[in-house]
């Protein structure tokens, strides 16, 4: 199963040259990387990224994490995906634009 996390592009930039990251200011505060599923990123990018547009959606692999990974309750009780650890570069499958159109946030075809 791929997750997702949201960068912005300077968080992404900084990431990639590092080779590794514990996230963003947000993650950092929480002790942990939040992630979100296909089914909840469109609410996720809403919620924390509304007027925000020079975003980088990246997708990991959830079984290739280990157990650092937790699914933890969340938003109405769902439950997110949580990295306990730093994040590597190697782990991520694909890096895409998420661009904010005219009524939110652009997906790239075939994610959600």
């Amino acid at each position: 199963m791929l997750i997702l996390k949201i960068f912005r592009r300077h968080e992404w930039d900084a990431f990639r040259r590092a080779g590794e990251t514990v996230g963003a200011p947000v993650d950092l505060a929480d002790g942990f990387i939040h992630f979100s599923t296909a089914a909840q990123v469109v609410e996720t990018a809403a919620r924390h990224f509304a007027r925000e547009s020079d975003l980088v959606l990246v997708a990991v692999r959830a079984d290739r994490l280990g157990p650092m990974l937790k699914w933890e309750p969340s938003r109405g009780g769902a439950l997110f995906p949580h990295l306990y650890r730093p994040l590597r570069i190697d782990e991520v499958v694909w890096d895409k634009s998420l661009p904010l159109g005219k009524t939110g946030h652009i997906f790239p075809e075939g994610v959600l």
